[in-house]
């Protein structure tokens, strides 16, 4: 019988279990969810790279920061669970998306719109005010730059980018955008576990 490979959970400082990372082992995901959820991660991250520059060293910091080296250990590691986005053009990394490197990635997301929730909340001021006005958003530089780079990595990264019109990647990019404000919460990590559980019923 084969051998059950089980990770180490992330600890605190004084080597106990990180509530955050108990609270997101009470709900568990089907396998046949992981792939659906796999593919939402790897978009929140984009939507955070387009809005904050956000590259790899970051959240590689950030994982080290939560004790997630195990799982997310370097560029490679990250790449990979990236690459596992059934969406992504070129799969060249793992297919499989273990669910303990999903709940990394959600600790690792959530902590990252946190550092970075000032700028989200100024973005998604101005859209909600560009909306009342009638205005598009693309006429204000952090609106429009915002969604130029996501449109572009989106276009470059994703196989069916093609089949989606701007106006679909518009509003795929500003409800990405108001996602990352409710994520960047004190309870964020728990509100986007369950709405990956959620979406990828679905």
């Amino acid at each position: 019988m084969p051998s059950i490979v089980k990770f180490p959970n992330p600890t605190n400082v004084a080597g106990k279990v990180s509530p955050k990372w108990e609270e997101l082992t009470q709900k568990a995901p089907e396998p046949t969810q992981l792939d659906n959820i796999k593919a939402q991660l790897d978009l929140v991250l984009l939507a955070l790279e387009a809005l904050a520059g956000i590259g790899s060293d970051a959240m590689l910091r950030v994982a080290a920061e939560l004790n997630l080296e195990s799982l997310v250990a370097d560029r490679v590691s990250l790449w990979r669970l990236r690459q596992s986005n059934p969406l992504r053009k070129s799969q060249g990394g793992r297919k499989k998306l273990d669910v303990e490197e999903a709940r990394s990635l959600v600790l690792i997301v959530c902590h990252l719109a946190k550092q970075h929730q000032a700028l989200i909340r100024r973005a998604v001021a101005l859209l909600e005010q560009l909306t009342e006005q009638n205005r598009e958003p693309h006429t204000v530089a952090l609106l429009g730059d915002y969604l130029d780079t996501f449109s572009n990595t989106y276009s470059d990264r994703m196989e069916e980018a093609e089949d989606l019109t701007s106006d679909n990647l518009t509003q795929l990019a500003f409800k990405l955008l108001i996602d990352l404000l409710f994520y960047s919460s004190p309870d964020g990590h728990r509100r986007l576990w369950l709405a990956l559980l959620d979406r990828s019923k679905n």
